[in-house]
C-alpha cells in the first residue's frame, strides 16, 4: 500500500512539473494557456480522485479480509471450546454414573452381609 501511495505521489509531482515546463515553453496565448491549465487541472483532479478511490477500495477490501479472518478464527476457537466443554461434561457424567453404580454395589454387598449375619444370629437363636 505504501508503494502505491508513493507511486501515485510521484506521478502527481511529475505531472505538475511537466505542466509547469510546458507552460514555460508553450507558444500559445494567455487565454489558450489558461484553458490548457484548466483542462490539465481537471484531468489531474480526475486522476487523483480515481487514485483515491482505488486506494480506498483496497483499504476496504483489506479491512474486510482481516474481519473475515478474525471472525473465522474466533468462531473456530468458540467451537473448539464448546466441543471441549461437551467432552468434559460427558466424561464427568460417565464417571458419576460409574461411581453411583459402584456405590450401589457396595450398598447391596453390605445389605447381603447384614442379612447373612442376621440369618446366622437367628439360626443360633433357633438352635439354642
Amino acid at each position: 500500500m505504501k508503494d502505491q501511495s508513493k507511486l501515485l505521489a510521484a506521478i502527481l509531482v511529475g505531472a505538475a512539473a511537466g505542466a509547469v515546463l510546458g507552460l514555460l515553453f508553450a507558444p500559445g496565448s494567455g487565454e489558450e494557456t489558461r484553458g490548457s491549465l484548466a483542462g490539465y487541472a481537471d484531468e489531474l483532479a480526475g486522476k487523483a480522485k480515481e487514485g483515491a478511490r482505488t486506494v480506498s477500495d483496497q483499504i476496504k477490501e483489506y479491512g474486510n479480509n482481516v474481519y473475515e479472518k478474525a471472525k473465522s478464527k474466533f468462531g473456530s476457537a468458540a467451537e473448539d471450546m464448546y466441543n471441549y466443554r461437551d467432552g468434559v461434561s460427558d466424561e464427568i457424567r460417565s464417571e458419576g454414573n460409574n461411581l453411583a453404580n459402584e456405590a450401589q454395589d457396595q450398598v447391596n454387598r453390605a445389605k447381603s452381609k447384614v442379612k447373612g449375619a442376621a440369618d446366622d444370629v437367628n439360626d443360633s437363636i433357633q438352635e439354642a
